[in-house]
């Protein structure tokens, strides 16, 4: 199986690369009024932001504390600048967001620019600014896509349609930028064959990777508020019924497209659930002993 080192080497040959989070200050649709309030029921920012990302930093600012946080154990690293929290185009104002692409690309040891987005917040002006970019130093989208089916991207609070998520990968695709879509394992409502299906549907679309995890319920969320009161319900994998969904993934999915990742890691004391108490290499090592 291809991996995420694999796809990132065929972009950048002899090179070891690293993305940046960024925090740029974006919100999303789904928070600010334009969609919804509250955001995706669960959804916490603080539990994938690295501390050296603060939106009170200029980008410039910003990955210099990343550099310095990584150039400690890999002092010949490059970077990707990652423009990772809420949605990373979400602003009216094209000149702001062209102007924070520009400063994080500008610095020599940043080799790249991935920018993590909803399917509803791709506009051509975006998509032009972003090409220009990519003929100068490569590209990547990471498109927030979930769920294929619509009743569970209300039910969460997504508020975007499985049509819009086709629309936007083919419209990215037509200007020549790389392109990967985001999947959450056993949202609400949603079994096994729910998520094969959305799988088999996401393989069908002109895209290079998949970053797939299962859902975590996290303190403080929408999501584990409603749980506590019953008012909604999701699936109970066990980490073998996990693994074997894993494994059924990855015989589906054609060896063009890479997934990226398979289990979500937040800070212990912020997960209610799954406790599978497993490092992204543990559980890595026991999918590679099921699959040979």
């Amino acid at each position: 199986m291809k991996t995420y080192s694999d796809y990132l080497s065929g972009i950048f040959p002899g090179m070891k690369v690293q993305k940046i989070s960024i925090d740029a200050g974006f919100t999303c649709p789904n928070r600010d009024g334009s969609l919804s309030y509250g955001g995706c029921i669960y959804c916490r920012n603080d539990s994938f932001s690295p501390s050296y990302c603060n939106p009170s930093d200029s980008i410039s600012t910003q990955l210099a504390k990343g550099r310095k946080f990584f150039a400690r154990k890999y002092p010949d690293m490059k970077y990707l600048a990652y423009f990772q929290s809420y949605t990373g185009t979400y602003n009216k104002n094209i000149e702001i967001i062209s102007s924070l692409y520009k400063e994080a690309i500008q610095h020599q040891d940043i080799v790249g620019l991935v920018i993590a987005t909803r399917p509803d917040c791709i506009d051509e002006k975006v998509l032009k600014v972003l090409a220009e970019i990519n003929e100068r130093k490569p590209v990547i989208i990471e498109l927030g896509a979930e769920t294929s089916h619509d009743n569970t991207l209300r039910l969460i609070n997504r508020n975007h349609t499985w049509e819009q998520v086709e629309e936007a990968v083919k419209r990215i695709s037509s200007y020549g930028i790389r392109c990967g879509i985001h999947l959450i394992a056993g949202l609400p409502g949603e079994n096994e064959e729910k998520i094969i299906e959305t799988i088999e549907k996401a393989i069908s679309l002109p895209i290079d990777t998949i970053k797939l995890h299962h859902l975590q319920v996290l303190k403080g969320t929408l999501l584990h508020e409603k749980l506590l009161k019953c008012e909604i319900s999701i699936p109970d994998f066990s980490l073998e019924e996990y693994l074997s969904l894993c494994a059924r993934i990855i015989k589906i999915v054609p060896d063009n497209i890479v997934i990226e990742r398979f289990l979500s890691q937040s800070p212990p004391e912020m997960v209610v659930s799954p406790s599978w108490g497993l490092k992204n290499y543990e559980f890595m090592n026991k999918l590679a002993k099921l699959i040979n």
